[in-house]
């Protein structure tokens, strides 16, 4: 992301009525450290429940698969592909016939995971890919007859406004075959208390985590932003699934950014809107689907049913 674009979306943010930032700002170096950090929570159940599903069920999602041939996994955003891995070592134990396929806009995101991944399976057929999404799904696509798997793991789709997560999917399944699947991780409606520990730990990391993004805009825009100015304050809204992060100025204040030559007015207990992370049930995943091109094959939960990855099917 060029600085020219961090510094435009900041402005347009920051003059809107309510302000927000975005969130794909937030994992720069000490972002992704933070990040790192959250995922090793008590409080942060979703990473483990998603690799709990695929330790305990590696073999349904190979049989799923594997039923027609040789296939190949495309994961939409693979991170340190750390849940991705275990998978891809229970596929290469049971002798399938599988290729894999982390797919970034960033070349040196890619190199890093396929040194990660090689180290530890040196026989790994690897195709990272960098590029957006849809052009790599598109040339798959029309590529070969292979079974294409698109991945998009750890609750990610939770971070998309209903329209924005519609727009997204369709792409997805207009650049898929007939018969192709996506494994979509989903996390779950439940109690509300337990949601919201999840984004507002004890120790303090997620609200670290949030306000690193004012320290990014201070180093990379010359702001002059004053993290204990600032509080985090989540919300969450049982009816609509969706919990909301905030940043909140807890007195009247001027930043002023040097990049931009623009000062911002804040007034007491303003909200900077900061993210969403909305909750599925089960009906809303099957209305979704059908909603976007395809059908519900199957749903795996974790063993204390907290989230689901949903296989869906190309139709």
């Amino acid at each position: 992301m060029s600085s020219n674009q961090f510094a435009k979306d900041v402005r347009e943010g920051l003059s809107s009525t309510p302000k927000r930032l975005s969130s794909k700002y937030f994992y720069d170096a000490q972002g992704d450290k933070y990040f790192q950090q959250i995922m090793q929570l008590d409080e942060y159940y979703l990473t483990r429940a998603e690799l709990n599903i695929f330790q305990t069920q590696s073999q349904q999602l190979l049989d799923l698969f594997d039923s027609g041939g040789a296939f190949r996994i495309v994961e939409l955003g693979a991170g340190d592909g750390m849940k991705t891995k275990f998978l891809l070592k229970y596929f290469q134990d049971k002798g399938a016939d599988f290729s894999y396929c982390p797919v970034d806009i960033s070349a040196n995101v890619l190199e890093e995971l396929r040194k990660n991944m090689l180290e530890e399976m040196p026989t790994l057929n690897m195709e990272p890919l960098a590029g957006d999404y849809f052009q790599v799904l598109s040339d798959l696509k029309f590529q070969n007859h292979k079974r294409n798997i698109a991945f998009f793991l750890g609750s990610n789709i939770g971070n998309f406004r209903r329209d924005l997560a519609i727009d997204f999917l369709s792409s997805i399944q207009r650049n898929l075959k007939t018969g192709d699947f996506l494994l979509i991780g989903f996390d779950l409606k439940k109690d509300p208390k337990r949601i919201l520990s999840a984004y507002n730990d004890s120790k303090g990391v997620t609200k670290a985590f949030n306000l690193n993004l004012l320290n990014r805009i201070n180093r990379e825009l010359g702001g002059n932003f004053q993290m204990d100015a600032f509080d985090h304050n989540p919300i969450y809204d049982p009816m609509t699934g969706e919990c909301r992060s905030y940043l909140i100025a807890k007195s009247p204040q001027q930043v002023y950014l040097s990049t931009l030559d623009e000062a911002f007015e804040f007034k007491a207990w303003e909200p900077i809107y900061m993210e969403v992370s909305k909750k599925y049930d089960l009906g809303e995943i099957d209305d979704l689907a059908k909603e976007t091109g395809f059908r519900v094959k199957k749903n795996l939960f974790d063993s204390d049913d907290l989230f689901t990855d949903s296989i869906w099917e190309v139709v």
